[in-house]
């Protein structure tokens, strides 16, 4: 992976009209001086009550780690009187990275692909999903406590060719396949 793609993310976030100049400089901060190896733009509308507000993120991947910058609009507050945006900005170095999980949707009257989903977990964040245990009688009443799982899910993203465009897919699939690489050859590395 030694192509710099460091150029075309801001180009394409210029071209994106979303704060480009707030945008840049989150993610400029963030990246610190790292070349960007591969990248994925998710631009979106979020509704809040009857106001349409404006979401994005980017996500990069450098030599050591994952980068995920997120920016909001919002509307005056008791915080500031006037129209804001919000950029936050998370690291993860690319060993941290547990698991890469891609869901693709493909439609089986056209074989096109109409979308997919990138998974990323690092435990971070862990998702509990409970419901009661049941044995086989059905003439039992015991309490048999609880089951379920517990599933890592620090960041998911889904675009479709629909709503982003089927270019907006193929750059996160790329960028699941980069990520894939480099935590495979990270955690070769480390063992």
């Amino acid at each position: 992976m030694s192509n710099d793609r460091t150029a075309e993310v801001y180009a394409e976030i210029s071209r994106s009209g979303y704060y480009p100049e707030i945008v840049a400089d989150g993610l400029r901060d963030a990246v610190a001086d790292e070349s960007i190896q591969a990248y994925v733009l998710h631009h979106e509308p979020t509704f809040d009550r009857d106001e349409i507000r404006r979401h994005m993120t980017v996500l990069v991947l450098t030599p050591t780690r994952v980068v995920l910058l997120h920016t909001d609009e919002h509307p005056p507050d008791d915080l500031l009187p006037h129209p804001y945006t919000s950029t936050t900005s998370e690291a993860v170095a690319i060993s941290q990275v547990r698991s890469v999980v891609v869901t693709r949707m493909v439609s089986t009257a056209t074989h096109q692909l109409e979308e997919a989903v990138l998974t990323m977990g690092w435990g971070a964040v862990s998702r509990v999903d409970l419901e009661p245990a049941h044995c086989d009688d059905p003439e039992c009443e015991a309490d048999h406590g609880f089951t379920g799982s517990v599933t890592g899910d620090d960041f998911s993203l889904r675009m479709s060719a629909t709503a982003d465009g089927g270019a907006a897919v193929g750059r996160l699939l790329e960028f699941a396949r980069f990520l894939s690489a480099a935590t495979t050859n990270s955690n070769s590395t480390s063992a």
